[in-house]
């Protein structure tokens, strides 16, 4: 792995509050009502403006169906992002400027390689070249979470700049140079192990990746997560609400507790933080 710089969380308070008033379909007046606390205080959240002490929070988690200790975390600033240990492979990942945010993209390969695997492709090519590794010449495969700008930008182009013969997406979407991967399917690039399952929530057409060395000694995995799971958060169900939370928790439950999750926006994080942490994760 190599060392990273660490990245603020996607989602602030407000952005979570929203997240969970939208997947229990209940307003802030509700909200507020239900937890008894000020109204006032539930709107500057969400204007990024958070006054509300844990034992406010605890209510609203319980209102709104959510982990407290991971809200009392995010609210009060404290949201424990783990350490990541070593992986039996190297990780490069590649963050481009998204809005106000950051968009990521993966390279996975052996350690001290040429060559790798992409996981999303950012905005373009442009985007990529500008936090390319120079060590990296050449890619073997190229998998896609999802059909999104900030996610599936000038795919083509990266195919044809690399000479790329396997570039997977999610089976359903629609994108040129691509092929559709479903649920279980398994790809081996080398020494590496790449398999599919099917997350629809985000979208109606999104992947995860569970990336392995089966013959290495020891060591971890890494879940590419895309727009499902993020560090303290979780992506916006702009297809389903109930598929992308039932998504959410059968992969915390599916993968080991140690694997590395690279999400499509944010830092790093494991499993098992996320299990213990996550606002969305009761």
């Amino acid at each position: 792995m190599t060392k990273l710089a660490t990245l603020p969380l996607e989602d602030e308070l407000g952005d979570v509050l929203e997240k969970a008033m939208r997947r229990a379909g209940l307003s802030d007046e509700l909200v507020a009502e239900r937890a008894g606390v000020p109204l006032g205080k539930i709107l500057d959240a969400i204007d990024y403006r958070p006054d509300l002490g844990c034992d406010e929070l605890r209510r609203i988690a319980g209102v709104l169906q959510l982990n407290e200790v991971g809200l009392c975390a995010l609210g009060s600033g404290q949201y424990p992002v783990p350490e990541i240990g070593a992986l039996p492979f190297c990780v490069w990942p590649l963050r481009m400027p998204h809005g106000i945010g950051v968009a990521n993209a993966y390279l996975v390969g052996e350690c001290g390689s040429s060559r790798a695997i992409l996981f999303d492709t950012g905005a373009g090519i442009e985007a990529l070249e500008a936090v390319w590794p120079p060590g990296i010449k050449q890619l073997d495969a190229v998998f896609l979470t999802h059909v999104e700008a900030e996610h599936a930008g000038g795919l083509c182009e990266i195919v044809e700049r690399f000479h790329v013969e396997a570039a997977f997406i999610p089976l359903g979407a629609k994108a040129p140079c691509g092929r559709g991967l479903g649920e279980g399917k398994t790809h081996t690039c080398g020494p590496l192990e790449v398999t599919a399952f099917t997350t629809p929530g985000h979208s109606a057409a999104h992947n995860c990746y569970l990336v392995r060395a089966p013959a290495a000694n020891g060591g971890g995995a890494l879940l590419i997560s895309g727009d499902l799971i993020f560090a303290g958060s979780a992506g916006c169900a702009h297809f389903s609400q109930e598929q992308l939370h039932t998504q959410l928790r059968r992969m915390l439950a599916t993968v080991p507790l140690g694997t590395v999750i690279a999400p499509g926006h944010g830092p790093l994080t494991t499993a098992e933080n996320e299990l213990k942490y996550n606002p969305f994760v009761v």
